[in-house]
């Protein structure tokens, strides 16, 4: 019998800040707005003969990393059908519903989402975290990426068996 054991990392340093707007459809949005996000993980894998299933800190390095590469931007949804981005000298043109919002590009962060929700973060830093590659042998992960009391969201990836 393999014994799986389940680490849980949620740490107070592992959040970041940063505005958005959510886009409900082609004409509705949000107004601008900003998330003090927090991120935690599940990691799920075989418990070795010393007790041992996981390096925490190579988790919490991980997770620290990726809250530091998104805090105090803008996030804008790069596949979101209802925005066009387009970047001209140094800023970023994000046309909804025929209005231009303009952003400086070395506060803003386009991301491979199409909408900045607490779902489509959790699924996008889930990928990042997957890429990093030196995390050990894996059962399952799972990343919760909360937006305030009380709203979270989490994306897991499951092992081949």
């Amino acid at each position: 019998m393999k014994k799986l054991a389940t680490l849980h990392i949620d740490k107070q340093a592992h959040k970041f800040s940063a505005a958005h707007f959510t886009i409900f459809s082609a004409t509705e949005r949000e107004r601008l707005h900003g998330h003090n996000y927090s991120v935690s993980a599940r990691i799920v894998a075989e418990m070795g003969e010393n007790g041992f299933s996981a390096d925490y800190n190579v988790y919490k390095r991980c997770l620290q990393k990726l809250c530091d590469a998104h805090d105090e931007y803008l996030l804008l949804p790069e596949q979101s059908p209802h925005l066009a981005i387009t970047k001209q000298g140094g800023e970023y043109y994000a046309i909804f519903n025929h209005k231009t919002l303009r952003f400086p590009v070395d506060e803003t962060l386009v991301l491979p989402i199409a909408n900045v929700t607490v779902e489509a973060l959790a699924y996008y830093l889930l990928e990042q975290v997957l890429a990093e590659g030196a995390l050990g042998p894996l059962t399952e992960l799972e990343i919760f990426v909360s937006s305030g009391d009380g709203q979270m969201s989490s994306a897991c990836w499951r092992g081949e068996e």
